[in-house]
């Protein structure tokens, strides 16, 4: 029973030290008609993210979030991966900053 309870604390030091986990699959948000989908897209607090941001325009956009501190330009019919995090819980809003008036959205981390 020792080295149950040794291996499992060891196990705990070694998890820790490796920092916030990272989420399993990237997550997709998707570009379209200047808008983004979905516009709100809740995600762990805590946890490193991996995002995707697929552009099915064929104009290119800048993705921006200031609260993310991220901004990159995704070319018209191409994708972006951003990495993000570990984010406290909050609302990180984002947006198309050449759309700004109809490409808008937000990472929610709960």
């Amino acid at each position: 029973m020792q080295i149950q309870t040794k291996m499992a604390f060891l196990s705990g030091l070694v998890l820790a030290a490796m920092g916030p986990l990272v989420s399993a699959e990237p997550l997709l948000i998707t570009l379209k008609n200047h808008q983004f989908s979905p516009q709100e897209l809740k995600v762990p607090a805590g946890q490193k993210l991996q995002i995707k941001v697929r552009n099915e325009d064929p104009t290119p956009e800048e993705f921006e979030s200031p609260s993310l501190k991220r901004e990159k330009i995704v070319k018209g019919n191409s994708e972006i991966t951003l990495n993000v995090g570990p984010l406290k819980p909050g609302r990180y809003p984002f947006v198309g900053e050449f759309n700004e008036a109809s490409a808008k959205g937000a990472l929610i981390a709960e």
